[in-house]
């Protein structure tokens, strides 16, 4: 290989989760040059037939790199291949793609084993680096052991792949409404009002609220103003008026909000024009329960949809419970036990729950999906709920949302504190994705749902465990 030239270049070794994490990472490093060890080429064949979504990655990853090098020889692919152009990347220079054989490597790592992968990818990283004394050679990985095991063996720069993620800190993720401090109204002095039918709208300077989105929630201190950012300029902010007693007064199929939060929650789900609602928040705030009987609620009573769909992915955070026979929906009822109970839940004051339940089911078409099931379907008015959508990546989520037809609303909700995959971290989960991505959306809406309603047991296992 070729000596980079100067200090400002740099040559990113990709570890093999890189990939299975986003297939295509290799085309998001710019102009700087991407070298793929063996072993990762390895690792990819050994995973690509494995019945597993990360099998899916890995075929689609070595199917990238095939295009990439489909032309060149074998001393080019040692040389390095220009890397095709990025839409998403500003820089117009274009870096390589380099193969490495780091299996010719000599053992320059003493103290590990000698037939882990990761020891020969750090092996290399720590070869180039030595090779390479002019250029900045990085070791990128989103295995925190592996960073930890490269800078003990003396690599000086080693990162997580952070080019899909978004957001530094879960902390820094848009709740979906902003709290005003004081009284609203004497911060705004005197706006333009408008009445449009039963709703009212206000008018009101850009400078009054810093960094407003597309239906974000407006509150104040005073807890009676409320209302829904509907669209900016420059200039002024167009807010519809709610008021927190309207939002309070909001119900759906029996379920009434138990503070403001589900009461916003409750305002975007019932609002047809809103096809996407992203609920977060800890375990016990409502936000199965919310989704659910607002849904019911459209399809039954207002008769907007035809069929809720119900749909998550299925990660064995326990040991395998074997095969389960019966249909798809069978083999999903108990990945899904969330959504019947919560059923039962909503009529628990009829003379026989379960009756109610099954009858409800039939009547609203609930149908239980598997997200493995779920590509190449067109679905038209229905409510899809994405369970658990925190185990999700970025491109599991948009396939799921490019699913979604005509008169379609998607509720996706997910607790971040409580993610199973071993591959996702609260940053880079897709649903921290797709909340950060669809904020400015005019056709979804954001809310966190503070505050555990479950029980006072729950509230305080939360708190304190």
């Amino acid at each position: 290989m070729e000596k980079a030239s100067n200090l400002d270049s740099k040559m990113y070794v990709l570890d093999t989760n890189v990939l299975l994490h986003e297939p295509l990472a290799y085309l998001s490093f710019q102009e700087h040059d991407v070298v793929i060890p063996m072993t990762v080429l390895e690792e990819l064949d050994h995973i690509k037939d494995r019945k597993h979504d990360v099998s899916r990655d890995a075929r689609v990853a070595i199917r990238g790199l095939d295009e990439v090098l489909k032309d060149a020889s074998p001393e080019q692919m040692l040389q390095g291949v220009a890397l095709p152009s990025n839409k998403k990347a500003k820089s117009e220079s274009r870096g390589r793609l380099i193969i490495v054989n780091d299996h010719l490597f000599a053992d320059s790592i003493s103290g590990l084993p000698g037939n882990e992968n990761d020891h020969r990818i750090i092996n290399c990283a720590v070869h180039l680096q030595k090779q390479h004394s002019d250029s900045k050679v990085v070791l990128v990985t989103k295995d925190i052991n592996m960073r930890l095991k490269a800078k003990g063996a003396g690599l000086k720069f080693v990162e997580d792949y952070r080019t899909d993620q978004l957001i530094d800190d879960i902390a820094l993720l848009t709740s979906g409404y902003k709290k005003i401090d004081g009284d609203f109204w004497q911060q705004v002095g005197e706006c333009e009002t408008e009445q449009q039918g039963r709703d009212t709208y206000h008018y009101v300077a850009k400078s009054t609220i810093s960094d407003v989105f597309c239906n974000e929630y407006i509150l104040d201190e005073s807890d009676h103003f409320a209302a829904r950012v509907t669209s900016y300029d420059d200039k002024q902010i167009t807010l519809k008026d709610i008021s927190v007693e309207r939002l309070m007064s909001h119900t759906a199929w029996g379920v009434k909000p138990k503070n403001v939060y589900q009461g916003m929650a409750l305002d975007a789900l019932l609002d047809p024009s809103i096809e996407l609602v992203i609920l977060t928040g800890p375990a016990g705030c409502g936000k199965t329960l919310l989704a659910l009987a607002s849904a019911l609620e459209m399809i039954i009573e207002k008769g907007i949809y035809d069929k809720v769909i119900v749909t998550r992915n299925t990660p064995e955070i326990a040991e395998s419970i074997g095969f389960l026979p019966g249909t798809e929906e069978e083999k999903m009822a108990p990945w899904l036990a969330a959504i019947t109970d919560t059923l039962e839940v909503l009529h628990k004051g009829d003379e026989n729950p379960i009756s109610s339940r099954n009858y409800i089911m039939e009547k609203a078409n609930v149908q239980f999906k598997s997200v493995n099931f779920m590509r190449g379907r067109s679905i038209q008015n229905a409510v899809v709920i994405l369970d658990e959508s925190q185990n999700l990546t970025a491109s599991q989520l948009k396939t799921i949302i490019t699913r979604c037809g005509e008169g379609t609303k998607l509720i996706c909700s997910g607790n971040l504190a409580q993610i199973d995959s071993n591959y996702l971290t609260p940053v880079t989960s897709g649903l921290t994705y797709i909340v950060e991505r669809f904020k400015d959306f005019q056709g979804s809406a954001t809310v966190n749902l503070n505050g555990v309603v479950r029980s006072r047991l729950a509230s305080f296992a939360e708190e304190n465990l």
